[in-house]
């Protein structure tokens, strides 16, 4: 189940995002945290099932039809489940009248899933 992103799962949060190529660096993940916190236009989720949080997604509201995926990634042990997919069914639902784009660095998850479409 895909849910908002609240301070108190910073500690969890933080360490999702680490997986990301773009947040090894602790600076640039406190950060990124600091945007998602502080940017309307940032929105930050957790993937929690049953009592654990296994995944973390976070996009950018680019226009009113449009919004981009950030950051995806789910914990090491929880992968190859189909986790990262169902994470981008549910923000697509809770988004339907936006095109869902990948940025740079979610775009392979993209392509090896077969989401990205012939544009």
């Amino acid at each position: 189940m895909l849910i908002r992103y609240k301070k108190n799962y910073e500690k969890i949060a933080m360490g999702l995002l680490s997986f990301m190529p773009t947040e090894k660096d602790l600076k640039a993940l406190q950060q990124t945290m600091k945007e998602y916190e502080q940017n309307d236009r940032w929105k930050l989720f957790l993937w929690k099932e049953e009592d654990d949080i296994i995944g973390i997604a976070g996009i950018a509201i680019v226009s009113d039809e449009e919004m981009e995926i950030q950051h995806l990634s789910v914990n090491p042990s929880h992968r190859q489940q189909g986790i990262g997919k169902q994470m981008i069914k549910a923000l697509q639902s809770l988004h339907p009248n936006m095109a869902l784009k990948p940025n740079a660095y979610v775009a392979p998850f993209f392509v090896k899933c077969n989401i990205l479409k012939d544009e």
